[in-house]
């Protein structure tokens, strides 16, 4: 392969290996080699150590750099913001309707489309909940290729995007597809009898795809895993319940959301509740599990190369409400400062310090009541409830962290499980909630009248914000003001991505307001004055 200077391309800022506004950070780094791979009419920029994505270039478009959302939050860091987006807040509000793409299904309980779509060049790709994926014209709306798989998964799922090859999963097996063709190249089944599904999407770093298995009662015990990116060879596992569980019939652990991955290679997790919640009469509070029952309801960070732990915070202890620690977390520099942000359905935002391992600051959102300690026999209403807080990706900007929140209370007891949809979705609201990312502070909480199960979702000073009622909003990121909104024809539990001058949405819930489900991709695109 060619040798490159870097002086001759700009970075992307989709990946570890540059900052915040997309400056390269390796520079420094004398041993750094790069090479020039082919990708169809451009081409990828990678690093010779790693094959870390570094820039990506179009030959098509007289070299210029190509804007894309490759990876299921943006980038590596999870950061889920194109802080150099043209849709900022003097734009947004000539966005458009561009087009819809319509699939057919409903999907499981949870709808059809519950992923993050993505986008490079003229191709944005999306995975539904019966692990099909598909390819979009990005212009014009019209399919390129499908691969349909036809394996229920209630998601989140979605895919991950480097050089010539899609990552995805289905709820038993990770695979590979040609991004070109959607032909599958490999495929590796990672479910068991004690690690029972797999949902979360993938991601890509230094030749090695990260995903993880969760766990559930009883005896299920979630695990994450490094793959070789081009064979799907396991390399290593890391078990997210340490020891044996205390009775066989307890279960918890794994990753939902997509791991984040930092510039020295290390990969960090949220991970998932201990169960079941509640408990029973003969053995309340959680008593089919001992202690904390680690490492569940944790931030866990280990080193991408040998899956070996490096350190971990149990942010719940003993969790007993089905509270997780879930979310993606997200990786900053704020102030100097290397940070992570975490968070999960207990309603609780943490930042921590990278290097010293410290908690900096633990803010809460939302509503919270009986949310701590042991739960009463007799039901009492408790929020969080057991499908709220927060429960979908955070978004990070401009040293803010955007939050969005479930308001959905719901009745527990210390003996007895719950079902998590004892209440129908349609009656939480929600909110988007900015925090200072250096003091935990609150700047702006925005009420929205439908739960937030969308991610948070910022291009430039804007913060995108779906709803489960179908609604998008556009948000001041400085203020909290809506700055514009529109109404899908289906309900909103999927994540918005941003390629370009386009807003992509997903739209594929079931909700009362919609009496035939209609799920759909939509792409909104800034029009010109007038239009």
């Amino acid at each position: 392969m060619q040798v490159l200077r870097t002086a001759a391309l700009r970075p992307t800022g989709l990946h570890p290996y540059c900052d915040q506004r997309g400056r390269l950070a390796v520079l420094r780094q004398r041993s750094w080699r790069t090479s020039i791979v082919p990708i169809g009419v451009g081409v990828l920029l990678l690093t010779a150590a790693s094959g870390a994505v570094v820039f990506e270039f179009d030959r098509a478009r007289g070299g210029r750099e190509v804007q894309s959302w490759v990876w299921p939050n943006g980038d590596l860091s999870s950061a889920r913001s194109t802080p150099a987006s043209v849709i900022n807040a003097t734009s947004v509000g000539r966005l458009r309707l561009a087009w819809r793409y319509r699939m057919s299904g409903k999907g499981g309980g949870f709808g059809l489309l519950t992923s993050t779509p993505l986008s490079r060049g003229d191709t944005a790709y999306v995975q539904d909940t019966a692990s099909s994926v598909f390819a979009i014209d990005l212009r014009s709306g019209r399919r390129q290729w499908a691969r349909r798989l036809m394996e229920p998964n209630d998601g989140p799922n979605g895919i991950a995007l480097l050089g010539d090859r899609l990552y995805g999963a289905t709820d038993t097996a990770v695979f590979s597809l040609d991004a070109v063709s959607g032909r599958q190249v490999w495929r590796t089944r990672l479910a068991n009898k004690r690690e029972q599904f797999i949902y979360i999407a993938p991601v890509v770093d230094r030749g090695r795809v990260y995903v993880s298995t969760v766990g559930f009662s009883p005896g299920g015990r979630g695990a994450i895993y490094a793959l070789d990116a081009v064979s799907g060879k396991k390399l290593w596992r890391f078990d997210t319940i340490r020891g044996p569980w205390r009775r066989p019939e307890a279960g918890g652990g794994g990753a939902w959301e997509a791991l984040s991955v930092d510039a020295q290679g290390l990969v960090y997790a949220g991970i998932a509740n201990p169960g079941p919640w509640g408990g029973s009469k003969e053995f309340p509070n959680g008593g089919l599990y001992e202690g904390p029952a680690l490492y569940t309801d944790s931030l866990v960070v280990l080193d991408g190369a040998t899956g070996k732990l490096r350190w971990y915070d149990q942010v719940h202890r003993h969790d007993v409400r089905d509270y997780d620690f879930h979310l993606s977390p997200v990786l900053a520099t704020v102030g100097g400062r290397d940070l992570v942000f975490g968070g999960g359905k207990g309603g609780l935002v943490v930042a921590w310090d990278r290097e010293t391992h410290r908690r900096i600051w633990t803010q809460p959102v939302g509503k919270h009541r009986n949310d701590i300690g042991p739960l009463p026999v007799k039901p009492v209403e408790v929020c969080p409830g057991l499908f709220g807080g927060a429960l979908t990706p955070m978004a990070y900007a401009d040293g803010r962290v955007f939050v969005p929140v479930v308001e959905l209370c719901m009745k527990e007891s210390s003996v007895k499980t719950f079902s998590v949809l004892q209440r129908p979705p349609e009656d939480a609201t929600g909110s988007i909630v900015a925090l200072d990312a250096a003091t935990g502070r609150t700047l702006w909480t925005r009420a929205l009248p439908s739960a937030a199960f969308g991610c948070a979702t910022v291009a430039s000073d804007v913060v995108f914000a779906p709803t489960f009622d179908g609604r998008i909003y556009a948000l001041s990121a400085l203020t909290g003001a809506v700055l514009w909104s529109d109404r899908a024809e289906a309900g909103i539990n999927g994540c918005p991505s941003v390629a370009g001058d386009t807003l992509l949405v997903p739209a594929g819930a079931p909700h009362r307001d919609f009496a035939e489900l209609m799920p759909q991709l939509l792409a909104y695109r800034l029009s010109s004055v007038g239009t």
